[in-house]
């Protein structure tokens, strides 16, 4: 009962007809409440002034995407185009320094923005995590780094490291702690590696190059050191066929969603209106529901743009940078579910997959996601939200785990032999609606707020139980179908079946010992225990 399973066409088009409607019906009801309420009193703060030929004023409550494409865009583009302008004479002219370049250009630029006290805290972290990393001992490198990220998390240490940044500018926190936690977090990744190196150690340069890199120093994406090492270190510098092509067009997609963010911004207030719960109180079930659905997609948006702009850059710099996200609307397991790549690639490497081995034992699972959102608690900062956050999704990971254990002993992997692939599909379906909605709470508190959270569930689960309940659980099966259709069509691109043989032929020894090594082909082990 694999993703190959297939409904009836007419089964897919009802679902995409049912899916579209609900969408249309939501979206029209968020959009009434953000026309009648643009002049309330509590949206005064982030419902300002927009572009002016809209007649209509703009939700401006995401201090990050403004910050990225309107209050400092022209800064940002500033230091990112001069990268660019710098690599390409570099690579021009002594591609075999370019990784040099990289680290001088960036070293300056953080120089130039945060003052010269920033780059010696900045240079101190590296220096002592390079010290550690030179002992070899993998665990001492982890606690090390750990203990100095916490640093930055609590008092009186983080108010007297923020004393090392020069100006009072509006970014100066923003970059502050962008900065130091991604330097840890790459400080971490490189004295890790070194531990794993058996000749040697790497030099304290190939740590500073690997920490400078303009691009990802500020916002990341974290790109671990072994990835990064060998990419900046190759000596071929040629492109693929329409790879220059494709940097073109990903540039210009990501210059569409922005505008096209910006303009559904003047006409749904998706951020805005989750920050008053009076208001949220009095709206109907299908705006609430659409509400937090809404700003997870939005998220998903901002995450892909923001690391799309800077992964553009990367790939001029001939750079394979970690992927953007996987869309929040085709997630149905925990096992997928991430919002920052680069972060999810690095807990993987040395955390989760370090720990839990193939990912088949209870014990070992469970220890490696205590672990794995132990660290994710220290950096995305302890508070109620984030263990809040963090327990349920740990307890969802795990009990996936639990699921498949228990479903594939008797009488469940009976039950499901004995059903056809079409309605085994259809049963996990169902199970992976209930699965999706726990998704999209868990991640609505740590996006919004514990109180919104709270809200979107009473109204869905209890005042809204059964009619509200079994619409919304029914459209959100239409959607997990969806999802398992086009994931079915990918399955049969990326691994077709091979062609049925005639009766008559005749089948050499050759052929004969190798059908059974072909019969399952290799699958990415998070969908494999996804399915």
């Amino acid at each position: 009962m694999g993703v190959k399973a297939a409904l009836p066409k007419y089964e897919i088009y009802f679902y995409n007809v049912v899916l579209c409607l609900a969408m249309c019906w939501a979206t029209s009801w968020i959009f009434e409440v953000s026309s009648s309420n643009a002049n309330r009193k509590t949206f005064k703060t982030s419902v300002k002034p927009g572009w002016h030929y809209f007649g209509r004023k703009m939700d401006r409550a995401d201090f990050e995407w403004m910050m990225w494409f309107s209050t400092f865009r022209d800064h940002i583009l500033f230091a990112l185009s001069g990268h660019v302008l710098f690599a390409k004479i570099c690579s021009m002219l002594a591609p075999q320094y370019r990784s040099l370049v990289y680290m001088v250009y960036g070293l300056l630029a953080v120089w130039t923005s945060m003052g010269w006290t920033y780059v010696t805290l900045i240079l101190s972290h590296c220096i002592l995590l390079y010290s550690i990393s030179l002992v070899k001992i993998r665990w001492l490198c982890f606690v090390t780094g750990l203990c100095t990220l916490s640093m930055f998390k609590c008092e009186p240490f983080l108010s007297w490291q923020a004393g090392f940044v020069e100006g009072d500018f509006e970014l100066r926190h923003v970059l502050f702690y962008g900065g130091c936690g991604f330097t840890i977090m790459r400080c971490m990744s490189f004295a890790l590696e070194n531990c794993e190196r058996k000749d040697g150690n790497y030099n304290i340069l190939e740590l500073l190059k690997y920490n400078f890199y303009l691009p990802f120093f500020y916002f990341g994406p974290i790109m671990t050191f072994d990835k990064f090492y060998v990419q900046v270190n190759k000596s071929d510098l040629t492109r693929k066929e329409w790879e220059m092509w494709n940097i073109r067009v990903e540039g210009l997609i990501q210059l569409g969603v922005i505008i096209v963010v910006d303009i559904l911004f003047h006409f749904m207030y998706i951020l805005t209106i989750p920050t008053d719960i009076k208001l949220m109180k009095h709206l109907s079930d299908w705006a609430l529901v659409g509400l937090a659905y809404f700003n997870l997609v939005y998220d998903w948006v901002k995450a892909a743009v923001m690391f799309g702009v800077i992964n553009t850059v990367a790939r001029l710099d001939h750079l394979d940078p970690p992927k953007p996200p996987k869309c929040i609307t085709m997630l149905y397991v925990f096992a997928e579910t991430h919002f920052d790549r680069g972060i999810n690639d690095w807990l993987c490497k040395y955390v989760y997959d370090h720990l839990g081995g193939k990912h088949n034992d209870v014990v070992e699972e469970l220890v490696a996601t205590l672990c794995t959102f132990g660290v994710t608690i220290l950096w995305l900062g302890p508070c109620q939200v984030v263990l809040v956050w963090a327990f349920f999704n740990c307890f969802g990971l795990n009990f996936e785990l639990w699921t498949a254990k228990l479903s594939s002993r008797e009488p469940f992997a009976s039950f499901e032999i004995a059903l056809t692939e079409a309605m085994s599909r259809r049963i996990r379906a169902v199970f992976n609606t209930f699965n999706f909605w726990c998704i999209v709470l868990y991640n609505v508190l740590a996006l919004n707020s514990l109180d919104f959270a709270k809200l979107v569930a009473k109204r869905l689960l209890l005042k809204g139980f059964p009619i509200t309940t079994i619409i919304v659980m029914f459209v959100t099966y239409c959607l997990i179908q969806v999802i398992k259709e086009r994931e079915r069509r990918q399955a049969m691109i990326d691994d077709p079946d091979p062609p049925a043989s005639p009766p008559n032929a005749t089948t050499s020894p050759t052929c004969t010992a190798a059908a059974p090594a072909d019969s399952h082909p290799v699958t990415d082990p998070s969908k494999e225990k996804a399915e």
